[in-house]
């Protein structure tokens, strides 16, 4: 499964502009969500056996630059002190 990180600066308008009502809570508008661009793995398989596990070279592109550009994620419990 990917994910996707976004700041939630990003998220705020969107969110507020889901919900139903004026109290609803972003955690309920998140919960009745729908991930359209989310790809199935019987999906994906059905699509390589389809046109075969090959890749143009776009795509490729993208998943280079997505392995160039990660990195770990940082230990948000960690201490500066350890003693």
């Amino acid at each position: 499964m990917s994910s996707k990180t976004k700041s939630l600066r990003e998220a705020y308008e969107p969110l507020r502009a889901a919900r139903r009502y004026p109290g609803e809570s972003f955690g309920a508008v998140v919960l009745r969500a729908s991930w359209s661009e989310t790809t199935t793995g019987r999906a994906f398989l059905d699509i390589c056996r389809e046109r075969g596990a090959v890749l143009d070279a776009e795509e490729l592109a993208r998943l280079e630059a997505v392995k160039r550009d990660d990195a770990p994620a940082t230990d948000k419990w960690a201490r500066a002190d350890p003693t």
